[in-house]
């Protein structure tokens, strides 16, 4: 891409940060639209990267920071205004007229998803219709899907905590098989995407890990990562998601969209793998248990 091609990331949290770490590596001017000065904010700066104020679900704050870019990375955390800020996005880009890619965060539960399906999360139903608005955009878009990401509080604090008292993966997953993805691997994906859009514009790519597992398969890597047995424990999901996901402190809408990608995998929803992650980066994403024992400290306590 050339030196001016600017881009314009959404968020200094979470992917936003992972998406500005890896273009800003590459000294890819990037531009980080975020919602107030914190932390966050002094993280990407520090990065090189320009901030700016605004908020998504505002046109007149999206569209200033639309000036004078071409790419754009759309996404934001778990949040009931999803479908609001994907249809300003859209509409000031529309207006803009300028951009040659726009890569949006999906979610790979869309591919199964229509438009009267009523199984998914309120949140899985958002980006099913966000998804929706922005083809209709006729905008350069890409949609990245990921599947549950190990990132999750399901495989980092909920699976923390029971490690820590009584050596279980105690979720309420059943038989279900999984292939859950590092979000460090999502964003090299959607920063090569970024980098040259060219071949990408008009796909739809479905992220996972390198392989399904059952969740007894997923304890043995954990074992294996943290020097201990970790055993899973199948729980009944009622009682996971009273006792346990509840206590979690998590915002009503944010529990929802937990207890139901719970439900979910124990429906066998999430048993797919895709091989789109390498195809895009040359590099095998990480296992189960390469992510986990980076985080060993984390895990034990």
């Amino acid at each position: 891409m050339a030196d001016h091609d600017l881009v314009l990331v959404t968020g200094a949290g979470g992917m936003g940060r992972l998406v500005t770490e890896r273009l800003r590596a590459q000294n890819v001017p990037v531009r980080v639209l975020v919602r107030r000065e914190d932390d966050r904010a002094a993280t990407v700066r520090a990065l090189g990267a320009q901030v700016v104020t605004g908020d998504l679900t505002r046109p007149e704050t999206v569209a200033a920071a639309l000036d004078g870019v071409r790419r754009t990375y759309f996404g934001l955390s778990v949040s009931p205004d999803h479908l609001l800020a994907a249809t300003v996005m859209a509409t000031v880009a529309k207006a803009h007229g300028e951009l040659d890619v726009l890569v949006d965060m999906s979610q790979m539960t869309v591919s199964q998803m229509t438009a009267t399906s009523t199984a998914e999360s309120h949140q899985q139903r958002l980006h099913w219709l966000a998804e929706q608005v922005l083809d209709w955009s006729g905008l350069p878009v890409v949609h990245v899907r990921p599947t549950t990401f190990l990132d999750n509080p399901l495989f980092t604090a909920l699976a923390a905590r029971s490690i820590r008292e009584n050596g279980t993966l105690a979720l309420p997953f059943g038989t279900g098989r999984t292939s859950p993805v590092a979000a460090d691997d999502v964003a090299q994906v959607v920063a090569a995407i970024l980098r040259d859009p060219g071949e990408h514009v008009g796909r739809v790519y479905e992220l996972t890990g390198p392989r399904a597992l059952d969740m007894t398969e997923v304890a043995q890597e954990f074992s294996k990562a943290l020097g201990r047995t970790v055993t899973y424990l199948d729980v009944p999901l009622q009682w996971w998601r009273t006792e346990v996901l509840a206590k979690a402190g998590l915002p009503q809408h944010t529990e929802q969209h937990i207890a139901t990608m719970a439900q979910l995998h124990r429906a066998n929803r999430y048993d797919r793998a895709t091989v789109d992650v390498e195809r895009i980066t040359g590099k095998r994403p990480l296992t189960v248990e390469e992510f986990v024992a980076v985080r060993k400290d984390f895990y034990l306590g």
